[in-house]
């Protein structure tokens, strides 16, 4: 949003370029470039594996940093693009014209009247990211040496235990088609001209 409101800004140019650069960067690169940095050298978090919240909390979220960092990039950076995009192309609408012509402060232009309509292409693109995190998984949980099924899945197929990767693929089948039927409910809340009968 803030990217459409001050186009042509300086901070428009520098949080476009880091946009681009979320979306490029491999996942499993960035991961080992991270464990370099931060564990290896800085000695801030640790340098792989899982722990139990319930067993040590301070090291179980120090060992999520950085998986959760390189899962989220690219979801997040092409939901600042696809934000941007939408929000300039709403901008241009002549009720937002007209809003600003009454004399309407910036932040309920932007937030009312703007940012529902342009949330629609948004809402669409991160029930996809969400989808790209949970199929995803698997580099991450290979890269920091994280249980879970992502690697269930990997070592499922080494050992030819189709049953397992049966029941996983059902899993996370089920679970994309919520979020896709989740996507699709919101967007009769967000635009009233999408009702369903």
């Amino acid at each position: 949003m803030i990217c459409a409101v001050r186009r042509g800004k300086p901070i428009d140019t520098v949080l476009t370029a880091l946009t681009n650069i979320g979306i490029t960067i491999p996942t499993f690169w960035l991961g080992v470039m991270m464990m370099y940095l931060f564990a290896l050298r800085l000695h801030w978090l640790p340098l792989m594996g899982y722990t139990s919240p319930f067993t040590d909390f301070g090291l179980s979220t120090r060992q999520l940093v950085m998986p959760v960092i390189c899962e989220t990039l690219f979801p997040l950076a092409a939901n600042a693009r696809q934000a941007r995009s939408s929000m300039l192309e709403v901008v241009k609408q002549d009720y937002i014209r007209t809003a600003w012509a009454k004399g309407l402060g910036e932040r309920v232009v932007i937030f009312r009247h703007a940012l529902k309509n342009g949330l629609i292409p948004i809402l669409t693109l991160s029930g996809m990211g969400l989808s790209m995190i949970i199929g995803g998984s698997v580099i991450i949980e290979q890269v920091f040496v994280i249980p879970g099924m992502g690697r269930l899945t990997i070592n499922s197929i080494l050992n030819q235990d189709y049953p397992y990767v049966q029941a996983i693929t059902l899993i996370v089948a089920a679970i994309i088609l919520l979020i896709n039927l989740l996507v699709d409910l919101a967007y009769g809340w967000l635009d009233p001209r999408i009702r369903y009968s």
